[in-house]
């Protein structure tokens, strides 16, 4: 469609050739100078630094990614083109309608690109040796490249997930109905490919498909005050973090301090804060001590209840309050003020389960700290369903202890298929064993509970050192 529909054209542009490899360069073998800001490890498409988008020529002392040479010259070779500036003014008009819930990084770059009138045709072809070949007679020696068909994706992909259902026709009402919202959920070096480039695809095809709902990109996350890097090893392989911890921690550590809105530092010291200062001492210890109370106390069942006083009903009113609040924020992509909310509730629940203290009520009154323990359960109960999306391991373990059965929202299974590319892995949902929506429920009293144990482990504090001391081992070996 963007050939029939005139955004596709032919042109003539200079491309980085390798006299050492012999070979016609990749945007990203190819590495020199930013020519805006000076960053000296800038690539052929686009600065990580300043996250402008470039083309090969516009580098300071470029060299070779593949030999490390710098003896390059730029060859004319004939390419296919994107018009992005056909679809510039349709995209600026796009991107200044209701846009308050993007982030204020993502859509002030994207407007000042789409208004600066310096949108040009971007090369949607390259002659290196893989990728998917141009179905245009004459040019068979040339390739789709990554930036263009990358995107398309997201698409074909969608196509591909409803075939496998039985429903070959059903990608439709992802890409046309105008209920449905998309979220493209990247790092905001591929801002310009989100918010610019895919958009103006998508408008440039003519059939109305729905552009994107958000781009909730991130910033970049550090690692110990340094920029993240696999070439230097500056890294943490998450192989590695799972043969010495659990998952959930690090998904709370990067949610809660996630780089939503600026870059932010990862640091060992602050990850054993979070688990130990807030998973451990806040939401583990609320289910740790109610569940094994109650376990103990009440014949391993959830007990009955008696009249509510204020504190109960105040406490159960919030529970289910934070349905409505943690999930607006999810729905805005504002994680961290959503996981934040819901660990409000929990810091909620351990304050009144010290005032009612139910170790000493159930000693004068066990009618009284039945309720306590009640609504305490109650509280977890719905908190194991909010807590869910960040932290999907242990709030399933929580759901098993409270008795129940199957899994809370269903779950991930690798399939293999076959298709005309022949057999190969999908990941696909199974939601068919869902045992609760976003939503309170009542907790049954009566109910069996299984005997639980602790959620999260306390981490000794010399983990931070020796933790310290494998990054710098790691970085040393890459030198």
């Amino acid at each position: 469609n963007h050939l029939n529909n005139g955004y596709i054209y032919k042109d003539r542009q200079l491309q980085p050739y390798c006299l050492i490899d012999q070979q016609f360069l990749a945007d990203r073998y190819i590495e020199g100078e930013c020519p805006i800001c000076g960053y000296p490890h800038a690539r052929g498409d686009q600065c990580d630094h300043c996250g402008n988008t470039l083309d090969p020529v516009e580098l300071i002392n470029p060299h070779c990614k593949i030999c490390g040479q710098s003896e390059i010259e730029f060859r004319e070779t004939e390419h296919f083109f994107f018009d992005l500036g056909k679809a510039s003014s349709e995209l600026a008009r796009w991107l200044n309608e209701d846009k308050a819930h993007w982030r204020s990084h993502v859509i002030n770059y994207a407007r000042q690109q789409a208004e600066s009138g310096e949108l040009r045709g971007r090369a949607v072809t390259r002659d290196i040796d893989w990728g998917i070949n141009v179905p245009v007679p004459g040019y068979e020696d040339k390739v789709i490249y990554v930036w263009y068909d990358a995107v398309i994706g997201y698409l074909s992909a969608t196509r591909e997930a409803v075939a496998l259902n039985g429903e070959p026709e059903a990608w439709k009402d992802w890409w046309f109905d105008k209920s449905v919202k998309s979220y493209y959920f990247i790092g905001k070096d591929n801002i310009p490919f989100h918010a610019i480039f895919w958009p103006a695809m998508l408008i440039a095809d003519g059939r109305g498909m729905n552009l994107p709902y958000d781009v909730p990109a991130n910033a970049y996350l550090n690692i110990e005050d340094k920029k993240i890097s696999t070439s230097r090893r500056w890294t943490i392989d998450l192989p590695d973090f799972l043969s010495r911890y659990d998952p959930d921690p690090l998904r709370y550590a990067l949610t809660i301090n996630a780089p939503e809105t600026r870059d932010v530092n990862f640091t060992w010291e602050e990850f054993l804060r979070r688990n130990n200062d807030e998973l451990v001492a806040t939401w583990g210890n609320l289910v740790n001590r109610t569940l094994g109370f109650a376990y103990k106390r009440f014949d391993k069942r959830v007990p009955a209840p008696g009249e509510f006083d204020d504190l109960d009903r105040a406490l159960l009113k919030q529970s289910e309050e934070a349905f409505e609040r943690v999930g607006a924020e999810i729905d805005a992509v504002r994680l961290k003020i959503a996981l934040s909310k819901a660990m409000e509730l929990a810091h909620a629940a351990n304050r009144y389960l010290n005032e009612k203290a139910p170790w000493a009520q159930i000693k004068t009154d066990p009618q009284a700290a039945a309720t306590t323990i009640y609504v305490t359960l109650q509280v977890i109960d719905r908190l194991k369903v909010i807590l869910h999306p960040f932290l999907p391991f242990t709030t399933q373990q929580l759901h098993h202890f409270m008795g129940y059965d199957g899994d809370l929202f269903g779950e991930l299974v690798i399939e293999e298929v076959e298709d005309d590319r022949g057999v190969h892995k999908t990941l696909r949902y199974d939601g068919s064993g869902v045992q609760v929506r976003w939503e309170p429920a009542t907790l049954t009293p009566g109910q069996p509970l299984r005997k639980p144990h602790a959620l999260y482990k306390k981490l000794d504090p010399k983990i931070v050192e020796e933790e310290r001391e494998r990054l710098l081992a790691r970085l040393g070996a890459s030198i």
